[in-house]
């Protein structure tokens, strides 16, 4: 199967909400080739498959927030008449077996993949950053040790701890 699209564009769309990385109903639309109201017309003929973990429709608050964060990214923002459905990373591996397109299909492969990537780069940010709190309380159990000066050493890891902190994947409406 050959890329659709580069995934910088899929990681573009990926926005944090409610503790959850979720893609917008436009923006899942326009990925696979349809209109939003016949992907959201074949999300509610499907309801069943669309669990609140899958789905989830903004709330007035998170939408104006999200909004004003990307109304300059995206130009379908200002034509949305009701609050936009959101989908988790399950929502749109279901969408591509109720859309039943070939694109539909290739373009969740690539949706589900950007999604792992994003979940491996976090879980090896957590493990570099516990690796280091556990050099820096060796650090500080050996200065006590050896009456040396902790104040120096803090101020050398928690610089390495801020040169390798992630930096946040899209955005946190709560």
């Amino acid at each position: 199967m050959e890329n659709i699209m580069p995934v910088q564009v899929i990681e573009s769309k990926i926005y944090f909400i409610r503790n959850k990385k979720v893609m917008l109903d436009m923006d899942l639309a326009s990925l696979y080739g349809v209109q939003t109201k016949v992907l959201n017309q074949a999300v509610k003929r499907n309801s069943e498959r669309f669990p609140e973990d899958f789905m989830f429709r903004l709330t007035k608050e998170e939408w104006d927030n999200l909004r004003s964060q990307i109304v300059t990214a995206n130009p379908n923002v200002s034509k949305v008449r009701s609050l936009p459905f959101v989908f988790t990373e399950y929502g749109t591996l279901m969408l591509s077996n109720v859309l039943n397109s070939q694109k539909a299909i290739n373009v969740s492969i690539q949706i589900i993949r950007v999604f792992d990537k994003l979940k491996q780069y976090a879980i090896s940010q957590n493990e570099l950053t516990g690796r280091i709190e556990n050099l820096e309380q060796a650090f500080i159990n050996y200065a006590k040790d050896n009456n040396k000066n902790v104040t120096e050493m803090q101020k050398a890891i928690n610089y390495l701890l801020d040169i390798t902190r992630p930096s946040k994947i899209g955005f946190k409406t709560n």
